[in-house]
C-alpha cells in the first residue's frame, strides 16, 4: 500500500462506494417497478381494445392514450410492415417471400427492442448483488489491518482497545450484505416479471400474426 495514502481514506471510499451503489440499486427498483406495472397495465388496456376491432384497418382509430406499451407497439409495427409490404411487394428483395415469415419476422426485431428495454437495468442489479458483499468485506480487511497498525502502535491489547477498531472495521462487511440482499430480490423479481411479459407478448405475437395475415387473405 502507498505511503502517500491513508488507510482510512480507502476504507472511508469503501463505506462510500457502498452508499452509492446502494442508490443505485434503489433507484433501479423503483423505476423497474413502475415500468413494469406501468406497462403491464397499459398491454391490458391495449388488449381489450384491439380485439373488440372489428378488423385491423381499425387499429387507427384507438385512442393515443390506449395505444400504449410493448403490445400496442408490436402491433403498430406489424401494420406498419403490411401497409409497407402491399406498396413495395415484388419491387424491393426484403418485401420477397413468404409473407407470414417476413411479417414475424419484422415483429421479432420489435419484439427484441422491447425485451432489451424491459432488460434494462437487470445486469447492472445482478453485479451490485454479487459485488457488494465482496466490496464491504474488502473493507473490512483494510479496517482490521489500520486497527491492528493502530493497536500495535499503542502498544496495548485489552479488549477495550480491540474490540473498538475491529468492531468499526466489520461494519463494511454488514452494509455489503445490506446493499446486497435488495439487489438480489429484485434482480429476481425483475426476471420472473420479465419473463411473465414476454410470454405475454410472445401470446400477443400468435393472435396478432393470425388476425393480420387473415385480414390480409379477405382483402386479396
Amino acid at each position: 500500500m502507498s505511503e502517500n495514502i491513508s488507510p482510512q481514506f480507502i476504507i472511508d471510499g469503501t463505506l462510500y462506494t457502498l452508499i452509492f451503489f446502494s442508490v443505485i440499486t434503489w433507484t433501479l427498483i423503483l423505476f423497474k417497478s413502475w415500468q413494469f406495472i406501468n406497462n403491464s397495465r397499459c398491454n391490458t388496456r391495449f388488449e381489450n381494445a384491439f380485439w373488440s376491432l372489428a378488423n385491423l384497418n381499425q387499429f387507427d382509430s384507438l385512442d393515443d392514450d390506449i395505444a400504449l406499451g410493448s403490445e400496442a407497439r408490436l402491433a403498430y409495427a406489424g401494420k406498419t410492415w403490411l401497409e409497407e409490404h402491399k406498396k413495395a411487394a415484388g419491387k424491393q428483395l426484403k418485401h420477397t417471400g413468404d409473407i407470414s415469415e417476413l411479417l414475424e419476422q419484422n415483429i421479432r426485431a420489435q419484439l427484441q427492442k422491447e425485451q432489451h428495454s424491459l432488460e434494462f437495468g437487470l445486469t447492472l442489479l445482478a453485479s451490485i448483488g454479487s459485488t457488494a458483499p465482496f466490496v464491504g468485506l474488502f473493507g473490512t480487511v483494510l479496517g482490521i489491518m489500520h486497527a491492528m497498525h493502530d493497536i500495535t502502535a499503542s502498544g496495548s491489547t485489552s479488549l477495550d482497545v480491540v474490540a473498538g477498531p475491529i468492531g468499526d472495521a466489520l461494519i463494511a462487511t454488514a452494509i455489503g450484505i445490506a446493499v446486497a440482499v435488495p439487489a438480489v430480490l429484485a434482480y429476481n423479481f425483475a426476471l420472473r416479471h420479465l419473463k411473465i411479459q414476454r410470454a405475454s407478448m410472445e401470446n400477443f405475437i400468435a393472435g396478432f400474426m393470425t388476425v393480420a395475415l387473415d385480414n390480409k387473405n379477405t382483402q386479396g
